[in-house]
């Protein structure tokens, strides 16, 4: 039985990594006006602020087609693999899930495995290299899914946005909170629930007190060893460096990860915002 990962640009996984691990990374689509762009295809991060910075109609984005998946599961089987673990951004903010659940039943080529990962980027990443390094050592899905749920449920997660403005437009979180956020001049910090829905998890007047926050939160949840922790940005470098070096300063047992978030995802949060994604550190699962 030979398996496959596939996956979708929500997770930025860096190529090299997902080709260590064969991990099939497809590309959401990102569209200012009438352009569109395959994320990581047709257009960098850096790319794509630079358009962001100097377009007056914000970008909105476009999911993996079902096509699109059915020509990874052509490659694939032509490939020898038999089976394919489908590992994508949380079905709480895209109707992908559900489309790709229903479209499975009339894949005939190989068999299909959607697994709703109730996340985005690092987490997202961090359940597709378990899949994959799991795949390389000639696991099948039968035994892979449920690492995958176990993983899945040690996944917590703090996003801390400049601003809800784009959060609101997209309609991941209410007008209501994106009012208040902004008229407040805080810093709301948001996580996913247990549906994988973004919700209001606090708010902080300024990022060094949100890391603290979310220092705490880390400390308070008793978290057992052994734990990865993942920064991501949006084009927020000098941020994410002092984060990491207070992450390794209260937490020197835990593996460190950085991510910068996909355009994909930055259509969502806009620049600058930053996260933090703790769990179970899926390489010595």
């Amino acid at each position: 039985m030979k398996t496959a990962v596939i996956t979708d640009s929500a997770s930025n996984l860096d190529p090299v990594v997902a080709a260590k691990y064969n991990i099939t990374v497809l590309p959401i689509t990102v569209i200012f006006g009438t352009q569109e762009y395959r994320d990581g295809i047709d257009i960098t991060s850096q790319e794509f602020l630079r358009k962001l910075a100097a377009t007056k109609n914000l970008p909105t984005t476009a999911q993996v087609t079902m096509g699109q998946m059915q020509e990874a599961f052509d490659t694939l089987a032509a490939k020898g693999y038999d089976e394919a673990i489908c590992v994508n951004l949380s079905s709480g903010i895209t109707t992908f899930y559900q489309n790709l659940v229903a479209y499975s039943r009339q894949v005939t080529n190989i068999k299909v495995y959607p697994f709703d990962s109730k996340i985005a980027s690092a987490g997202e990443a961090d359940l597709c290299l378990l899949a994959g390094k799991m795949a390389e050592n000639g696991e099948n899905a039968d035994v892979i899914i449920p690492k995958l749920e176990e993983l899945r449920d040690s996944i917590h997660v703090s996003l801390v946005v400049d601003s809800l403005d784009h959060l609101k437009r997209t309609g991941r979180i209410s007008n209501t909170s994106a009012f208040f956020g902004n008229i407040l001049k805080i810093k709301p910090i948001l996580t996913f629930d247990d549906a994988g829905k973004i919700v209001p998890e606090a708010k902080e007047r300024t990022m060094k007190q949100a890391l603290q926050h979310i220092i705490d939160e880390i400390e308070q949840s008793n978290f057992h060893l052994p734990m990865r922790i993942s920064v991501v940005d949006a084009n927020n470098p000098d941020l994410s460096k002092s984060w990491v070096a207070a992450f390794h300063q209260h937490f020197p047992k835990a593996t460190i990860s950085t991510y910068q978030i996909s355009p994909a995802i930055t259509v969502h949060t806009g620049e600058k915002a930053m996260g933090v994604v703790w769990d179970l550190d899926w390489n010595q699962f």
